[in-house]
C-alpha cells in the first residue's frame, strides 16, 4: 500500500505521495490529507474512515440560507450567503450559522460536550458535523482554550441587528442606558437592538430577534 500511494498524485498540490483516495466509485481522485481543506475535500473521522473529494464530498440538506448579513456565530465574521464547503449551519435549529475552520475548533476543544452554540442541539447536531467531516476530539472537559474560542459570541449583542439602525453612532454604539442600550436576544444572546430601533420601553428587560421567535412573530418586550 505504501509502494501504492508514493506513485499517487495529489490533485490538489500536483505532488505524488497521496494517500488517500476518493470513496466514490469510479473516481480516482487522490489527495494527501493536508491539502483536504485546500482542495474542498472531506474525510470522515468515525466509521470506515470514508473520504471524498470536491465532487463527491457530502453536502448539508440546509432549508434555509445565510442572509446577507448573515456573521459566523463563533468568530462573528461574514457568511457567504450561499451554502459551499466553508459554510456550514446547525441541522437542528438551522439558524446559526458558522465557517468550517471555525465550528471544527470548537470540536477540538469543546469534545464530548459538543453542541450546536444557537439551540444546544447535540445528537442531530454531532451527527451532521461528523458526516461533513469535521474531527471531535474525545476529551471529557472543554479546554482552556473554549473559553476564548466562546468569548466572542458573548459579546455579539452589543452590536444592534436591527434591519434599520436609527442610532446617530451607528450600530456599534452601545450605551449603558437609555435608547442605545443594546439588548440582547433573551433566548440565544445572538443578536441584539438598540431599545429605541425596535421602539421598546425603557422598563423592558426580554426581547427576542425574529429566528428565535419565528420570523415576524419576535417578542418586543
Amino acid at each position: 500500500a505504501r509502494l501504492l500511494c508514493s506513485f499517487q498524485r495529489c490533485f490538489v498540490c500536483g505532488e505524488m505521495g497521496a494517500a488517500i483516495t476518493c470513496g466514490e466509485k469510479g473516481c480516482d481522485r487522490s489527495f494527501h490529507l493536508p491539502c483536504a481543506s485546500r482542495g474542498e475535500c472531506v474525510t470522515q473521522f468515525f466509521g470506515l474512515y470514508r473520504s471524498f473529494c470536491w465532487e463527491h464530498r457530502p453536502e448539508q440538506a440546509l432549508k434555509a440560507k445565510a442572509g446577507q448579513n448573515s456573521t459566523c456565530i463563533i468568530c462573528l465574521g461574514p457568511m457567504e450567503d450561499k451554502k459551499s464547503y466553508h459554510t456550514m449551519a446547525c441541522p437542528a435549529c438551522q439558524h446559526a450559522w458558522f465557517h468550517r475552520s471555525c465550528i471544527q475548533k470548537q470540536a477540538i476543544h469543546a469534545g464530548v460536550r459538543f453542541c450546536c452554540l444557537h439551540c444546544r442541539n447535540q445528537d442531530r447536531f454531532v451527527m451532521e458535523m461528523l458526516a461533513m467531516g469535521i474531527r471531535i476530539s474525545k476529551r471529557s472537559q472543554p479546554s482552556r482554550e473554549s473559553g476564548q474560542a466562546f468569548g466572542a459570541v458573548y459579546q455579539r449583542h452589543r452590536r444592534c441587528n436591527a434591519s434599520k439602525c436609527l442610532c446617530p453612532g451607528g450600530r456599534e454604539q452601545a450605551e449603558e442606558e437609555g435608547p442605545w442600550q443594546v439588548l440582547p436576544c433573551s433566548s440565544c444572546a445572538a443578536k441584539g437592538t438598540h431599545r429605541r430601533c425596535l421602539c421598546l420601553s425603557n422598563s423592558a428587560t426580554t426581547w427576542e430577534c425574529d429566528c428565535c421567535a419565528g420570523l415576524g412573530t419576535g417578542k418586543r418586550q
